[in-house]
């Protein structure tokens, strides 16, 4: 069976390669590197630090394309080029790249910039010469035909037979029938156009997603897009407004239009990967601890997503710059907590190369990246084990998590600000505040978004997020009046879509347990997720054998 070829469309930004322009590499699998093989994007010399075959691409679509590195040197992904790559942790697994994305291969400073253009299909960039074809066959005497039945010769490449040479009858015949062709035609493209995928998983996908990009021309099923109303306005706008003291912010009309559309469409790729509620299933225990003590504390329940998307419940997950369990903290923040009276430590570290050297964090909040003593020249983490590290402890770290989280949450500028939902979920991306310790950040929220919101009618603070996503950054110009890192502009809505999942699966399935009795009823009668095709327990685990 025959499948269309995607080609990928590359583009060096940087160093000796940036003037050759775009370049077609012939897919679906290309390989970037120093010297990749036939039909891979071979980086010359003038780069430091690339692998032979440092990182492959797939295409065997459009709109999935991915990305996956190769050899021992990092590769970091953003949305944009427009970042700060030190910024960025390298991935270690496959990711998708959005139209317009950036790779930066190798060490900051010494690699590579590519950005990927997009996916071509064969005859996409090939039209031109298929057209220039067309163009070859004989013109057409319309001089004998009516004109109520002339067609434009710029409307059809068809060769249309010459009036003097059939009946008159005939000629009318043919008119009708190219007329009733043509409407049936125009209503088969509609409706396509109309057709929606069935909601539900499709695949084993990933089992998360840290960003989407929306495709203006392709239609929104609309089931979706009014199921994920109801659980938006019940986590999100209600506690905003709630926060803000403003009613009108659980109306429609006045959300953060950006950031709904973007979760909707989280939801969407979350939605079609089983993989996703293989992973819900796995941390059922887990995330239902989180949503109980986030509760205790008043604090929003989507709060508990965020370290599913962080370390996807994973209590020994590291990050390269040495941020560490569920939560994925660093290590300062023990220090921060455990100055403030609270049981929560990370102690007596030992350093990859140095196991004789004992280092204890001891600054309120992480310095700059190279004063950073636990990481190498490179940026990679430095410490092997920690003797104490309660980053691993599910009930340790989620109490500190609450305390951070609290810190973004309680201001009241931010509450005032009718986004503080959101706002409280990209702090712990970005920070909220350090400017307390000494460190003049303008990536954190408070600051990026008391700089953002000059000038701007308080009825419309609460579009603070939605106004930053895919936002440009330029070291410390900022198209859109703030300084969101490109990573944190796209952190908190999948936190927010896993979460409106989470609460399907675990209603639907396990309704009857405390931490979800709440969540049952969005599973049944008319609950969204009555028309979200959710799996079921048995169903997952039975994909899972």
């Amino acid at each position: 069976m025959s499948q269309e070829r995607w080609d990928v469309v590359l583009k060096v930004l940087d160093g000796p390669m940036a003037g050759q322009g775009e370049q077609v590499l012939r897919g679906p699998v290309v390989r970037v590197g120093s010297n990749p093989g036939p039909g891979g994007l071979a980086i010359s010399t003038g780069y430091r630090g690339l692998d032979v075959r440092h990182c492959v691409i797939t295409a065997y679509d459009g709109t999935s394309v991915q990305v996956a590195p190769m050899g021992t040197n990092p590769v970091r992904l953003a949305p944009h080029p427009h970042v700060r790559w030190k910024e960025i942790d390298p991935i270690s697994s496959p990711q998708y790249l959005n139209d317009g994305g950036a790779m930066h291969l190798g060490p900051v400073g010494r690699g590579v910039t590519i950005q990927f253009v997009q996916a071509r299909r064969l005859g996409v960039w090939t039209q031109g010469a298929l057209g220039s074809e067309a163009d070859k066959v004989e013109a057409v005497d319309l001089s004998a035909v009516p004109k109520a039945i002339q067609v434009s010769p710029e409307r059809t490449r068809v060769r249309m037979l010459s009036a003097s040479a059939v009946p008159v009858w005939f000629v009318g015949c043919f008119f009708l029938m190219a007329t009733s062709t043509a409407v049936l035609i125009a209503a088969l493209v509609l409706i396509q156009g109309r057709m929606i995928k069935p909601l539900g998983p499709k695949d084993d996908g990933e089992d998360a997603y840290a960003f989407v990009t929306l495709n203006a021309g392709k239609p929104v099923n609309p089931q979706l897009l009014e199921g994920v109303k109801q659980p938006f306005l019940d986590f999100v706008a209600t506690p905003n407004a709630d926060a803000a003291g403003e009613m009108r912010l659980t109306r429609d009309e006045n959300w953060d239009q950006r950031f709904f559309d973007y979760t909707t469409a989280s939801v969407d790729q979350h939605l079609s990967a089983w993989n996703v509620f293989k992973r819900l299933e796995s941390i059922r225990k887990e995330y239902g601890y989180v949503v109980q003590q986030m509760r205790s504390e008043n604090l929003p329940e989507v709060f508990a997503a965020i370290p599913y998307i962080e370390s996807r419940y994973t209590s020994d997950a590291q990050s390269v710059v040495c941020a560490r369990g569920y939560w994925q903290f660093m290590p300062e923040l023990a220090f921060r907590l455990s100055s403030q009276g609270m049981d929560f430590h990370v102690k007596n570290c030992s350093f990859i190369g140095a196991d004789d050297l004992k280092w204890s964090p001891s600054l309120m909040a992480p310095p700059r990246v190279k004063d950073r003593e636990y990481l190498d020249f490179e940026g990679k983490c430095r410490i092997r084990n920690c003797r104490v590290d309660d980053r691993e402890d599910l009930e340790k770290s989620t109490e500190a998590a609450m305390a951070a989280l609290k810190e973004a949450w309680d201001d009241q500028e931010l509450r005032r600000s009718g986004a503080v939902t959101e706002i409280t979920i990209l702090s712990h991306n970005a920070g909220y505040d350090d400017s307390r310790f000494g460190y003049n950040r303008k990536t954190n929220l408070l600051p990026a978004f008391k700089r953002w919101s000059k000038g701007v009618e308080d009825e419309d603070r609460h579009r603070f997020y939605g106004e930053n996503i895919l936002c440009p950054t330029n070291h410390e110009e900022n198209l859109c009046g703030s300084t969101i890192p490109a990573e944190t502009q796209h952190y908190a809505y999948p936190i927010v879509a896993v979460h409106l999942l989470a609460v399907c699966y675990y209603g639907a399935s396990y309704g009857d347990e405390p931490a979800f009795k709440s969540w049952a009823h969005y599973a049944r009668d008319k609950g969204y997720c009555v028309d979200l095709n959710i799996p079921t327990a048995a169903e997952v685990r039975k994909r899972n054998k």
